[in-house]
């Protein structure tokens, strides 16, 4: 039997219409049209201008016979045409595969030929190796080149030239809005450390409410002046090309990572928000001290990758950077969890206020479910802060999927959840907190130890640059830690036995690391450790 308040009551056109992030730039040039929008170098132009520059890649793109389901690639720094291809790409209800820039022509080419890219708008800065992955391909897309003035190097990838293309757009094309909004709008890939990269699909309805989630959980208010220090291509960049756009902020854009011009911009254009992974904001330490007292307003920082250890979060926060810790994967859009904050833990002391704030926290508004379950039984495990499971995820930010790959997408979906992969314990108030992930934890005589705690340990070490720990086959244990570091300039006497005696003042005896190794640490494209690799080196120790 129907129910009273379904029947005769059905979605029209005057009560229904589907999510996307692409209404939110058509809203903000027309209620704020003369704000700012893009800051890149010399460059300045508003949301009017910004508007029709979208419109006009759209028209083009379109007169080129891009359209639904198409897909689009970039191959972009964080400049404008990047911001654009966000708007412009999904306006034909084609698709943005914005690829990673650190990548190698092999796996530039196998993205390119996995996702049938129609069109490649690519820099100069890359024309080498996109002319490597160009030529391993049987049918290559049509590339665009992109000559950003910023850069004023390299030499043209095509003869067809990314402001003439526009230019021969129309600034007035009519676009519309997804029929369907689980229709795709970004394909993004995977680092694909062993194997090859899995290509994740993103949906209109997904990104619209990571976009609005971020809004959510950080409070960002009206007209965010916004720095770009995440690239854009890495899970389109955690949806704030579409968050800052919804709120009328300004885009300031920046080519490269670079502490003391992270600091200039800062002090130069008042920025408020900003987002990077840990060693983004380890960097900015390394920064001269001119730089670092070179502003005198709060900087709100976004941070998630391996857990900060919580010594750089003290010294982030003395320089007047306030560190929000989030967490996610490329599978989620990015971030779906907050460590969001509780006043009651302001009057704590500062080494306990960052080992809060290092913690993974609760879910985003926008995320419907979280749990810590047994990977198995896929039973949740109690809020003890001490059983370790894996960390699942559900909701409208889990991707739709793998590109092509319906196996990995099943297991990935098993039992209901989106299975991360992640080892975490849950607090008694329902915080998260990461062990370590699934195949990084090391069992030593039958006791898990946390690489990231003993991690945490390391950086706390005033000459430890980077840190990585792995397991270490043992005869008698099974497994030991073993420590891989980094030391700062001007610590280069700091011993292995400094390093184990100064664990043995912060960890239990049996997760002191029993090997360091002094080393420059191996990173994939994305600047994640590599930890298969230092396995395998411990291995041979």
């Amino acid at each position: 039997m129907s129910s009273l308040f379904e029947t005769g009551l059905e979605p029209t056109e005057a009560n229904y219409a589907t999510l996307s992030p692409l209404d939110f730039i058509a809203r903000t040039a027309e209620v704020y049209p003369d704000y700012p929008a893009v800051i890149h170098g010399g460059i300045r132009r508003d949301w009017r201008e910004t508007y029709q520059r979208c419109r006009r890649l759209a028209s083009a793109l379109s007169d080129r016979g891009v359209g639904k389901g198409d897909t689009v690639a970039a191959m972009l720094p964080n400049i404008p045409a990047m911001l654009e291809c966000h708007f412009g790409v999904p306006m034909l209800g084609a698709v943005l595969n914005a690829l990673n820039t650190r990548l190698d022509a092999g796996a530039i080419a196998f993205m390119l030929e996995h996702g049938e890219a129609r069109v490649l708008i690519a820099d100069r800065e890359y024309g080498e190796v996109i002319r490597k992955a160009l030529s391993r391909l049987d049918n290559p897309p049509l590339v665009i080149d992109v000559d950003d003035p910023e850069y004023g190097q390299g030499t043209a990838i095509s003869e067809l030239d990314y402001e003439d293309f526009l230019a021969g757009g129309d600034p007035d094309f009519i676009w519309q809005m997804p029929a369907d909004e689980w229709q795709a709008i970004s394909l993004n890939y995977t680092s694909g450390t062993t194997g090859d990269p899995k290509g994740v699909v993103y949906h209109h309805r997904g990104a619209c409410e990571n976009a609005m989630g971020n809004q959510a959980v950080w409070s960002m208010g009206q007209h965010p002046v916004y720095l770009w220090t995440l690239p854009m291509f890495h899970c389109n960049g955690w949806c704030f090309p579409w968050t800052i756009t919804a709120f009328a902020g300004t885009h300031v854009c920046l080519r490269k990572v670079d502490p003391e011009k992270i600091l200039q911009l800062i002090a130069d254009h008042h920025v408020s928000h900003m987002c990077g992974a840990p060693i983004v904001l380890n960097t900015l330490l390394g920064a001269s001290e001119a730089a670092k007292s070179g502003f005198s307003h709060t900087v709100q920082a976004m941070t998630a990758g391996a857990p900060p250890p919580a010594k750089v979060i003290e010294a982030v926060e003395a320089m007047g950077i306030q560190v929000t810790h989030v967490y996610g994967l490329t599978e989620v859009y990015g971030p779906v969890t907050v460590c969001a904050w509780k006043d009651q833990w302001n009057d704590l002391p500062v080494e306990e206020r960052a080992a809060i704030k290092a913690r993974q926290g609760v879910r985003y508004h926008t995320l419907a479910g979280l749990m810590v379950g047994d990977p198995e039984s896929m039973e949740a495990v109690p809020k003890d802060g001490r059983t370790v499971g894996e960390i699942f995820l559900r909701g409208n930010t889990v991707m739709k999927g793998y590109l092509k790959n319906p196996e990995a997408t099943a297991e990935a979906f098993r039992g209901g959840w989106f299975h991360t992969g992640d080892l975490a314990v849950w607090h008694p108030d329902g915080y998260v907190e990461i062990k370590d992930r699934l195949k990084d934890i090391i069992i030593s005589g039958g006791e898990n130890i946390s690489t990231i705690e003993v991690e945490d340990a390391l950086y706390r070490h005033p000459g430890v640059l980077e840190a990585a720990v792995v397991a270490r086959p043992d005869e008698k244990w099974g497994e030991t830690p073993c420590a891989f570091v980094t030391l700062k300039p001007g610590a280069q006497d700091v011993t292995e036995k400094d390093i184990i005696d100064f664990c043995r003042e912060r960890l239990a005896k049996f997760k002191l690391p029993r090997t360091v190794v002094f080393t420059e640490l191996p990173k994939t494209s994305t600047g994640k450790v590599q930890k298969f690799v230092l396995r395998d080196q411990a291995r041979e120790l």
